[in-house]
């Protein structure tokens, strides 16, 4: 069984004047189709939410910027925490346990910046054990000093690949289900 894991699919993600410009602008849409694929299956859903604790960040807890995006608006999860970090793994719950109580051995991830969050999720599930699906075009970053998004993005693909996990467009875990 494999599980889907959304990382900071967030509205404070849509505050451009904090993060600068973005890449694929089609994401949210790929990040609903799965989302709505996996529910059609009743397959796991994972939400995680980024609880910032920067006094200036648009995902602290209690700003509207903390609230899930309306792509996830009639989500059915199965588990839905906050974390303060990179990595998914670490955050008010503990994801691997939650994973291997289920007899979960492979996941897909998506969500926000494909860079930092998502990236650190798969690399560390990687490292643990599980078959990691990256949904490439089901996330996005923004540009860094020196670096475009789209980059930053190719950078992401090439490091998980050679490593830690199976990079794949939306339409192909789709078809793959």
């Amino acid at each position: 069984m494999t599980a889907l894991i959304l990382i900071d699919v967030q509205r404070g993600f849509d505050d451009a004047d904090f993060w600068g410009p973005r890449n694929n602008p089609g994401a949210e849409a790929n990040m609903k189709a799965l989302l709505d694929a996996w529910q059609e299956r009743r397959l796991p859903v994972v939400l995680v939410r980024h609880d910032s604790t920067k006094p200036d960040s648009p995902l602290r807890p209690g700003q509207p910027g903390n609230d899930f995006k309306p792509e996830l608006d009639g989500a059915r999860p199965d588990l839905v925490f906050g974390k303060q970090v990179n990595s998914a793994f670490i955050g008010d719950v503990d994801l691997d346990a939650w994973l291997r109580k289920r007899g979960i051995t492979s996941f897909v991830v998506a969500g926000i910046q494909t860079n930092f969050c998502c990236e650190t999720t798969a690399r560390m599930g990687g490292n643990f054990g599980y078959e990691v699906t990256f949904a490439l075009d089901a996330t996005f970053t923004f540009d860094l000093p020196e670096v475009t998004a789209d980059e930053l993005s190719r950078v992401t693909a090439a490091n998980l690949a050679n490593q830690f996990a199976t990079v794949k467009s939306t339409k192909d875990i789709l078809a793959g289900l």
